[in-house]
């Protein structure tokens, strides 16, 4: 297994003394209690106070300041100190570096939010799920085969937790991943998976002459419909919808560029292989297909590797029950096995996205 520097050193050799590994042990027994204690450090603004105290606070004085018991500050304060999120001197309570990062960093909130809102309650059947092959933790939201087909249906703080995860990882790559795109003649553009049309609008405003078809599920361009209606270049946005699942549904032609951006990770690797060669099918000679992936093994830092490979038991558990983040191999193999090759890999975009530019082989 090929892995950037980083992952490499980290995962390729045992690096913890016995009590080391121990103490992970433990952590992992108690992750649900401790991501909990944590979630509401953060919302009953406990890790903020103590943040904005120079000398620290006491029990009592977190208490007060917070509207919470003496009993609730007091277990809330002791569980984090033990968890790494605050430190003590004396009776004094300050937030620990971690503490801060659990607060302040912008993607440890969106992925809090979504973890909560979205998985904690659809992580007790991920057993069944992996078993199954069906994401058996969406029946705490409704009866459907996939989350994407009641996403129009979720309650609305769900909803929130799920575009913020989704549009927080796309978003900071489209910058970059617009000067990729529209470096060759792209007056044709569609856009498969694409949502609730954000990359569409960023296209058109990049773009005076492109023109966007977004193919999606029905219910997906209704929400795509209201979520651009009125705002300019939206007339240029059109949709074309397919069930992508389905394996005779054939691809639009006369496109320049083809776009697939954080969509094939929500498919199993038979159902990828179906998707780009009935998009290969469509292409011409001159079509570039572009796909952009948080794929794990391709970022510099571990810790974004940690994150998405646990990111892939939502799919299991909730999203579709068979598909995953993938590692960049098995998506090249994808690729060629579909009759098309990878011309060129641009790495490093935004939040560790990669793109892959393709042709037909």
């Amino acid at each position: 297994m090929e892995l950037f520097p980083a992952l490499e050193k980290r995962y390729t050799a045992e690096r913890m003394s016995a009590l080391e590994a121990q103490r992970l042990a433990h952590e992992i027994t108690f992750g649900p209690i401790v991501f909990q204690v944590s979630r509401l450090m953060v919302k009953f603004g406990i890790l903020q106070h103590l943040l904005d105290s120079k000398e620290g606070l006491t029990i009592s004085e977190v208490a007060e300041r917070c509207g919470l018991s003496r009993y609730a500050a007091q277990v809330l304060l002791e569980s984090s100190l033990t968890a790494g999120t605050v430190l003590v001197d004396g009776d004094r309570f300050t937030a620990s570096k971690a503490g801060w990062f659990l607060l302040n960093d912008p993607i440890a909130k969106v992925d809090m939010a979504f973890n909560h809102d979205v998985n904690y309650l659809g992580m007790f059947n991920l057993e069944e799920a992996l078993l199954n092959g069906k994401p058996e933790g969406l029946k705490v939201f409704g009866n459907w085969h996939t989350i994407y087909e009641g996403l129009s249906q979720l309650p609305d703080e769900v909803q929130d937790s799920w575009f913020g995860f989704d549009h927080y990882y796309s978003d900071r790559s489209f910058r970059e991943a617009l000067e990729i795109v529209f470096a060759d003649t792209t007056r044709r553009l569609l856009d498969v998976g694409g949502n609730t049309g954000r990359w569409a609008l960023q296209c058109v405003a990049h773009n005076s002459e492109v023109k966007v078809t977004i193919m999606d599920l029905p219910q997906q361009l209704e929400l795509m419909k209201r979520q651009t209606a009125g705002l300019e270049g939206a007339e240029r946005i059109d949709g074309y919808a397919t069930d992508l699942l389905d394996s005779a549904a054939k691809f639009p032609t006369d496109f320049d560029a083809i776009w697939m951006s954080q969509f094939l990770d929500c498919f199993s690797e038979n159902e990828v292989i179906s998707i780009l060669t009935r998009a290969a099918a469509s292409m011409a000679t001159s079509t570039r297909l572009y796909i952009m992936e948080t794929f794990w093994d391709r970022q510099r830092f571990e810790s974004a590797a940690y994150c998405l490979t646990q990111i892939s038991l939502y799919f299991t558990a909730l999203a579709n029950g068979n598909s995953k983040m993938y590692h960049s191999a098995d998506m090249i193999r994808c690729v060629e096995t579909a009759g098309l090759h990878v011309e060129k890999i641009h790495d490093g975009l935004g939040a560790g996205h990669t793109i892959l530019v393709c042709r037909k082989a």
